[in-house]
């Protein structure tokens, strides 16, 4: 007890507001990394099936998710260049020390996201003034930078989780430096492909959702079948690889990061036979009240046998382990993520019988309502995700090379609490500008696919099909201007 009390006296004050706020930023920004990630490839899949089928609908739909995926991205840019630059405010000692190590994975980043950003810029472009095929060969590249943004991003996160790479000269700084160690490490592989397809997991659902909330409101037409169909599939079909490479990441965590693993389930003396623990808190002595206990399952499912030895967190000094409240809070991430999973597995398989026996998809409320949550139950389970990452390493920043309190920033706690006020603020008014502008285009698509007249298309040009004839925009019984018809150089097809 007196070395916790020790400990905690000496990290400095500054480091609880530095670590709010990089958290809340973390969070935030992660709630648009899905449709980043993924959206690019669910656009294109349905504007595929749109060119296949000849189905205007489809195209339709292509072409609104396209504007969605604008308008995250530029939500995208702000959030990201804050936490860029968060890195090196909050956190001057990892970057001062360790950036010629890591910061290769920021680079590619960085050069992924402007590349995106033009691609996105043609490919909305690209609507009405390209031949339909030329439009959606130049889309395919978009999928391919927003993995190469994750690689970039994982890379520098996985380094952190067990850096390589490097040599430390007497001083303890990094010399000898080899970028391919330093960006292929241990947790790389694991960590990126559970990250990948969590995103497409998480963005197909959440995009279906949207079209499952329309079915319980009566909405059952071509528009919202397909609109619900298409993300839905993709995400039920990654559901049970998800759920794979969910159990690589533990098992490679518990021989890479045993005391993290420790946390993650809470584990406090090194031992064989050890009970796994639903939920449950540890506290100081060692002891976990609450929860539901099952006998040498932990063991099981780390090593595949009832005598494997677990490492526990007092297999290390307490300064070099995460508290009991951090592992606490680990522990029930980690759970309610691999919770969420489980569910959504009885979910994808609920759709796939179904359809497997009937080729239809499922008529009941209840699935549909299901499956409206199932996008939210999604982003959770990667805001939890991010947490057991983050948490389970403390006190490490960069494990068992620097703690975090030796990298924060010396500026004093009272001017981070405001920081973290203005940062706070600044977002409420993003994301509610988001929000306001995602409401404000399904309103005007809503009215275009309920008044179809040549009036409203006048209004809201999003009714007419992306690769058919423009609507006339001059009033009914008029002739339009030279050169400003249908048949004008912004007519329909080049």
């Amino acid at each position: 007890m007196h070395t916790t009390v020790h400990l905690l006296t000496e990290v400095p004050a500054q480091t609880l507001p530095a670590r709010s706020l990089m958290a809340f930023t973390l969070a935030s920004h992660i709630l648009l990394v899905p449709f980043g990630v993924a959206l690019p490839l669910i656009t294109l899949i349905m504007h595929a099936h749109g060119l296949r089928r000849n189905d205007p609908t489809a195209l339709l739909l292509a072409r609104r998710w396209s504007a969605v995926m604008a308008v995250q991205f530029a939500i995208g840019v702000v959030t990201g260049t804050v936490l860029s630059f968060e890195f090196g405010l909050l956190w001057p000692g990892m970057m001062g020390r360790w950036g010629d190590v890591f910061g290769i994975g920021f680079g590619v980043e960085a050069w992924a996201f402007f590349l995106e950003a033009v691609l996105i810029a043609i490919y909305l472009y690209g609507w009405r003034r390209l031949p339909p095929r030329t439009h959606f060969l130049l889309g395919l590249p978009l999928p391919a930078t927003a993995l190469l943004g994750a690689f970039g991003i994982i890379a520098a996160n996985s380094w952190m989780n067990t850096p390589q790479g490097f040599s430390l000269d007497s001083a303890g700084n990094p010399t000898d430096v080899h970028i391919l160690k330093a960006v292929f490490t241990p947790m790389f592989g694991p960590e990126y492909w559970h990250f990948v397809v969590a995103m497409l997991v998480t963005a197909g659902y959440v995009v279906a959702g949207v079209y499952a909330v329309g079915r319980l409101r009566g909405r059952r037409d071509h528009y919202h079948r397909l609109g619900f169909t298409v993300p839905f599939t993709l995400a039920a079909v990654f559901t049970p690889v998800q759920f794979v490479l969910g159990d690589s990441i533990a098992r490679q965590v518990f021989h890479k990061q045993p005391v993290k693993f420790a946390a993650m389930e809470i584990v406090w003396k090194t031992e064989t036979h050890v009970p796994e623990y639903l939920y449950g808190r540890l506290h100081p002595d060692g002891s976990v009240s609450g929860g539901i206990k099952i006998p040498q399952l932990d063991s099981i499912l780390a090593g595949f046998r009832p005598d494997t030895k677990v490492t526990g967190l007092t297999s290390v000094p307490a300064d070099e382990r995460p508290t009991t409240t951090q592992a606490t809070i680990t522990h029930f991430t980690f759970d309610t993520m691999v919770g969420i999973g489980s569910l959504l597995i009885l979910l994808a398989l609920w759709y796939g019988l179904l359809w497997l026996r009937r080729r239809r998809l499922p008529a009941s409320p209840w699935f549909y309502g299901v499956a409206a949550c199932a996008g939210v139950a999604s982003a959770v389970a990667v805001e939890c995700g991010w947490i057991t990452t983050e948490v389970g390493r403390q006190p490490w920043i960069v494990y068992q090379n620097m703690r975090v309190a030796e990298a924060v920033t010396a500026t004093r706690a009272p001017a981070l609490w405001t920081m973290f006020g203005l940062v706070a603020a600044v977002y409420v008014f993003v994301f509610g500008s988001f929000l306001a502008v995602l409401l404000k285009m399904r309103t005007r698509w809503r009215l275009a696919d309920e008044r179809g007249t040549a009036q409203h298309a006048l209004e809201t040009p999003e009714s007419d099909t992306p690769y058919g004839p423009r609507r006339s925009t001059s009033p009914a019984g008029t002739t339009p201007e030279p050169g400003r018809g249908p048949s004008g150089p912004r007519g329909d097809r080049p």
